[in-house]
C-alpha cells in the first residue's frame, strides 16, 4: 500500500556551493541523504536532527518545515490528520520521544522572582560567598548536643545524607534508551560537578562502577539489572513508580537494541524485548512500598538514602505523603513535560499534570502534616534554565532533575525520534557506528560547563534576593510573584500576583 503521508520537512541544498564531499550522506543516520551524481534528499526520511546541517563544510544545507496548504480547520489540525493517516497505514500505536510538545501554559514563565533593594540590600556574588551546596536525605526536626568537659558533641543520629555541590541532578535515562558513551559522559560530569547521575531502569554497566559515589541506581518494575552489588555500587537507591512522560504505564526496550553488553547489564537474553510492567507486582499498597524500602535499606546496611520517583498526577500530594510515611528519604516528582526515549504519543500528550502545580501541592501537604523534614523533594519535568531551577526551589524543591537539557548539552536536537535507535548524535542509539560519534570526555565537559553556567547564574539570583545560600531559598514562595495567572492557579502555587506587596 503506497503511503499517503507527505514529508514533514523539506531538505534544501544549495548545489552552487555543495562540494559533493558526501559528508552529509555519511552523517545521516535516517537514510535521508543519498548520492546520485549529486546529493539527493529523500524528504520523507528527514526528522530534522540537523546532523547534516552542522557538518556541511559549505553550509549548503537548510531544513524547512513542509508548509503544505491544508484546508484551514482549527479542530482538524494538519498534525491530527497526519497522525490518522499514519495509523490508517500501520494499525499501530503512535510512538514519540522526549516530553509533551503541546502549547500548554508553561507556569515557570508566568512566575517572576522578587528582588531586594534598599531596606533589605542585595549581596554581590562576586565579592561575597554564595552557597549552592545542599543535602538529600531525611533531616531531624532539631539537633541535640552533649557537653562533656567543655567539648560539645552532636548527640542526634543523622540519617544518611548525600552532598550536592550544585542543586541539579542528572535524570534517570537507562542504558539501552541511551548509549553507554552517554552514560559515561553523565557519570564523569556528575563526578566533576559534585552531583549525581541516575542509571534509569537499565542497570549499571561495569565500566561505571568506579563512579559509585555519584550514581543513583534505580529499581523499577522490571527489576532489570538489580542485584546486591548494583544496589551497593551507588550513593542512593531510587524506586521508580512513575514517570512524567508516561504515567501509569510500563517501558519497552525493543529486542534489536538488546545486544550482548545490554543483555549482560540488564540480565536478560540478548535480542529479547525488555518489557517493564506498568505496576510493581509486589507493590499494591503503601505498606507494600514500605516493605520494599526497608528491604533495600537492609540490603545496603542502612548506609544510603532510598528515594521513590512518581509522576505528577491529580492526587500527587496524598501519594507523596504516603511515600514519606512509608520511609522514603527522597521523593522525586516528574511532571508531564518530562522526557523519555519512547512512549505512546497519546499518553505523553494527554496524561499527567504540570510539575509546578504538583511540586507546590506536595511541599504544602508535607508542611501541613509536619513531615516536610522527613524527606527531600526532587523536581523533574522540563527544567530548561537556571531561572526554572530557582523557581522550583522557591516552590519547595531541595534540588531539580534535568534530562532533556542534559541531552541537548551533549548535542541532542530534540527531533523526538529516540525510539527509532537512529540517533545521529550517538546518544539515543546502540548502533556502534553511531555511538562512537559521542566522545564521553567531550560530552562530560559540555555537561560540566552547563552546570557551571547555571550555578553562576543561581549565585546572581541569590545575590539579588539578599540571601547567600540555596537552602535559604527553599520553600520561600514569598519571593515569587505570578503574572497572567488566574486566581485559582495562584492559590494552588501559593504565590501572590505581581504588584501585590505585603
Amino acid at each position: 500500500m503506497a503511503s499517503q503521508l507527505p514529508p514533514e520537512f523539506i531538505v534544501k541544498i544549495d548545489y552552487d556551493h555543495c562540494r559533493r564531499c558526501r559528508r552529509c550522506v555519511m552523517n545521516c543516520s535516517f537514510g535521508c541523504m543519498q548520492f546520485k551524481d549529486k546529493v539527493v534528499p529523500d524528504h520523507k526520511k528527514c526528522v530534522a536532527c540537523h546532523r547534516c546541517v552542522t557538518f556541511c563544510p559549505e553550509s549548503a544545507i537548510t531544513i524547512a518545515k513542509n508548509e503544505l496548504a491544508y484546508k484551514e480547520n482549527a479542530n482538524w489540525l494538519p498534525e491530527v490528520r497526519q497522525n490518522i493517516l499514519k495509523q490508517a497505514e500501520t494499525g499501530g500505536i503512535l510512538l514519540a520521544g522526549m516530553g509533551n510538545p503541546r502549547p500548554f501554559q508553561i507556569l515557570w514563565d508566568h512566575m517572576l522572582i522578587d528582588a531586594c533593594q534598599v531596606t533589605n540590600p542585595s549581596i554581590d556574588p562576586l565579592r561575597e560567598p554564595m552557597e549552592l551546596r545542599t543535602y538529600l536525605g531525611k533531616k531531624p526536626n532539631l539537633l541535640e548536643f552533649t557537653d562533656r568537659n567543655g567539648e560539645v558533641d552532636l548527640a542526634t543520629t543523622l540519617q544518611p545524607q548525600i552532598k550536592l555541590d550544585v542543586p541539579i541532578v542528572f535524570a534517570a535515562m537507562s542504558y539501552g534508551a541511551i548509549s553507554l558513551n552517554a552514560h559515561k559522559a553523565l557519570a564523569l560530569a556528575a563526578k566533576r560537578s559534585g552531583t549525581l547521575m541516575n542509571t534509569g531502569e537499565g542497570g549499571l554497566h561495569e565500566d561505571l562502577y568506579s563512579y559509585a559515589g555519584n550514581i543513583i541506581v534505580q529499581v523499577a518494575s522490571g527489576r532489570f539489572g538489580v542485584h546486591s552489588e548494583y544496589l551497593n555500587t551507588s550513593a542512593m537507591v531510587e524506586i521508580k513508580i512513575g514517570q512524567g512522560a508516561k504515567p501509569g504505564i510500563g517501558g519497552h526496550l525493543p529486542g534489536e537494541k538488546v545486544g550482548e553488553e545490554i543483555s549482560k547489564t540488564r540480565m536478560i537474553p540478548a535480542g529479547t524485548d525488555a518489557l517493564s510492567p506498568a505496576p510493581h507486582h509486589d507493590i499494591y499498597s503503601i505498606e507494600d512500598l514500605s516493605q520494599l524500602i526497608y528491604a533495600i535499606k537492609e540490603a545496603t546496611d542502612y548506609t544510603k538514602p532510598v528515594g521513590v520517583k512518581i509522576s505528577a498526577v491529580h492526587n500527587v500530594a496524598a501519594i507523596a505523603s504516603g511515600i514519606v510515611r512509608a520511609g522514603a528519604d527522597v521523593v522525586t516528582i516528574d511532571g508531564f513535560r518530562g522526557g523519555t526515549g519512547a512512549t505512546p504519543m497519546v499518553i505523553r500528550d494527554n496524561v499527567g499534570i504540570p510539575i509546578e502545580l504538583a511540586l507546590a501541592a506536595v511541599d504544602q501537604r508535607l508542611r501541613d502534616e509536619g513531615i516536610r523534614n522527613n524527606a527531600s523533594i526532587l523536581c523533574a519535568g522540563s527544567i530548561r534554565n537556571s531561572a526554572d531551577v530557582a523557581k522550583a526551589i522557591a516552590l519547595g524543591a531541595d534540588a531539580v532533575v534535568i534530562g532533556t537539557a542534559a541531552l541537548v548539552a551533549m548535542g541532542c536536537r530534540v527531533c523526538q525520534n529516540c525510539y527509532t535507535g537512529n540517533c545521529a548524535w550517538g546518544i539515543a542509539t546502540q548502533k556502534p557506528e553511531l555511538v562512537r560519534r559521542l566522545d564521553p570526555q567531550v560530552g562530560s565537559e559540555r555537561l560540566s560547563n552547563l552546570l557551571k553556567a547555571w550555578g553562576n547564574e543561581l549565585r546572581e539570583i541569590l545575590g539579588s534576593l539578599g540571601v547567600n545560600s540555596i537552602e535559604s531559598l527553599r520553600g520561600s514562595r514569598e519571593r515569587l510573584r505570578g503574572i497572567n495567572l488566574d486566581e485559582q492557579t495562584l492559590k494552588l502555587l501559593g504565590i501572590k500576583p505581581a504588584g501585590i506587596g505585603q
